[in-house]
């Protein structure tokens, strides 16, 4: 296994990145490129001094809909033909350990936020019009990812469905710890625990769309670069969230992202 991640030194705020250690209690210090030339120090840091921040800086943050056969088939949406998406702001990303702030709006309350536990994918190098056959050498790797959403910002204007905003409110775009990069997504499953209460399960084998096929689709709509971030959707079992829960997005093989939410 290959975790990779950026963190903050808790004393001297200094920002840095490296490759977890096999015993899952230090970090060995990397310097260059995470995506195209990086060397390992032989430095180490533990987990203890640092803040983990999110694993990479993407230059967007893709996320998916109606993307799992089970959820589609609840909702009776019909299968897409092409990968349905919308775009996270920057301004949305949090990493590990972060906390999740329920925003105000001038009027008021926004209503209801649900969490939404996703595989996120990872893109290594650029990539523009990617054939599926050559796809899998431009993932780097994969990391878990709450894709937050205030639903009823969504469909509050009936002319038009609010995307960008009701996933775009600040700390509504948590992911990591860390990126794994030796990892097959096919027996991959995702849980995501509220309070340590299980309340999503869900097998990546479900997906309408794998990751191969996301990341081709999407690199002729769009260029990706080294960082950007793709989350696969969603599936059964999305619930509102509340001041004072922590939420876990839990998948073995990839690791546990912890949330608070405030």
């Amino acid at each position: 296994m290959a975790k990779w991640c950026r963190f903050t030194m808790r004393a001297s705020q200094e920002s840095g990145f490296g490759k977890l250690h096999q015993n899952g209690t230090t970090i060995e210090i990397a310097h260059g490129d995470l995506f195209s030339n990086h060397t390992l120090t032989g430095a180490y840091v533990g987990l203890d001094e640092v803040v983990l921040t999110h694993p990479c800086q993407p230059t967007k943050f893709i996320g998916l809909w109606n993307n799992f056969h089970a959820l589609a088939q609840q909702q009776n949406q019909p299968l897409p033909l092409h990968p349905l998406y919308f775009i996270k702001a920057s301004n949305s990303y949090l990493g590990h350990q972060g906390m999740i702030t329920l925003p105000h709006s001038p009027k008021g309350e926004i209503g209801r936020v649900f969490y939404e536990g996703e595989l996120g994918i990872v893109v290594g190098k650029t990539a523009k019009e990617v054939p599926m056959t050559h796809a899998k050498d431009y993932i780097f790797g994969f990391t878990c990812v709450n894709d937050v959403t205030a639903f009823e910002i969504l469909n509050q204007d009936t002319s038009f469905k609010q995307w960008t905003r009701s996933k775009s409110y600040d700390t509504f775009g948590p992911f990591g710890p860390w990126i794994e990069t030796d990892v097959s997504f096919e027996n991959l499953l995702v849980k995501t625990l509220v309070n340590g209460r299980e309340r999503q399960s869900y097998p990546c084998s479900d997906m309408i769309f794998n990751p191969l096929q996301i990341l081709s689709h999407l690199s002729f709509d769009m260029t990706l670069y080294p960082g950007d971030v793709i989350a696969c959707g969603t599936s059964l079992g999305s619930l509102p969230i509340k001041v004072g829960q922590q939420i876990d997005v839990v998948i073995d093989g990839v690791g546990c992202l912890s949330n608070t939410v405030g």
